[in-house]
């Protein structure tokens, strides 16, 4: 019974990380409604989560604002690219559905196939960006090559957004729980899987400061940068 009470047992543990996650949600709705600003929403999450992990999220408030303030321009340029690719992969599938044929069906699996690589590339992009300083092109760039890479992580995450999608709109029960669920923690816990899966990935291509100041080196991965400095995390702003 004593164990249940202290501050430091599992408890209190789990409920302290459900109290972050709780406000991390609100934090990830309210920066996104002006719908431009999601890009710096998502990689301010991410940089929460993956902090998290670390054991070092702090005033998870703080880091939020301060990753998103500091990235801003970049995560914002990245989300509007992914949005033109989103409309240019929507208005592909609306108009292959008016056509038929057995070309109909090439072109829908292709489709289909670029809106999967579309979500694997969102489950990379923005962690990355919270992690790594580079430019927006090497970015890009690393979160497409770490995106087919670690193939197994990315599809499993993808598989996680889309079944948690369609549970939501399943029926009208699953979707008002489904919406209450999402304006509770739905976002800061999906986050949160993702930065769980991206984690070793990010440790493999840079080893702690302390061993290092280089960047490690994955076998089939290699880290783009403009810079003739070697890249470092970004400083820890608690």
């Amino acid at each position: 019974m004593r164990q249940f009470f202290n501050m430091e047992g599992p408890v209190f543990t789990f409920l302290s990380k459900m109290a972050d996650l709780l406000i991390l949600n609100v934090l990830f709705i309210l920066c996104s409604i002006p719908i431009v600003t999601i890009g710096a929403s998502l990689t301010a999450m991410s940089c929460v989560s993956i902090k998290m992990k670390d054991g070092l999220e702090g005033y998870v408030w703080k880091t939020f604002l301060t990753s998103f303030r500091e990235n801003f321009k970049q995560a914002t340029v990245i989300w509007v690219i992914m949005v033109l690719a989103a409309v240019v992969l929507a208005t592909d599938l609306l108009l292959v559905r008016t056509s038929a044929g057995t070309l109909q069906h090439v072109v829908q699996i292709t489709v289909y196939v670029g809106i999967l690589l579309w979500i694997m590339f969102l489950t990379v992009v923005f962690p990355l960006l919270s992690r790594f300083d580079n430019t927006i092109r090497n970015t890009m760039r690393n979160a497409v090559l770490l995106a087919v890479g670690n193939a197994p992580r990315t599809l499993l995450m993808s598989a996680i957004i889309i079944g948690s999608v369609i549970a939501t709109l399943w029926n009208a029960m699953t979707l008002s729980t489904g919406l209450l669920l999402w304006l509770l923690f739905g976002f800061a816990v999906l986050s949160w899987i993702d930065a769980s899966l991206l984690y070793p990935v990010f440790k493999k291509i840079m080893p702690p400061e302390e061993e290092t100041g280089d960047e490690g080196s994955d076998d089939n991965f290699t880290f783009f940068r403009d810079d003739p400095e070697p890249e470092s995390e970004k400083p820890d702003e608690r």
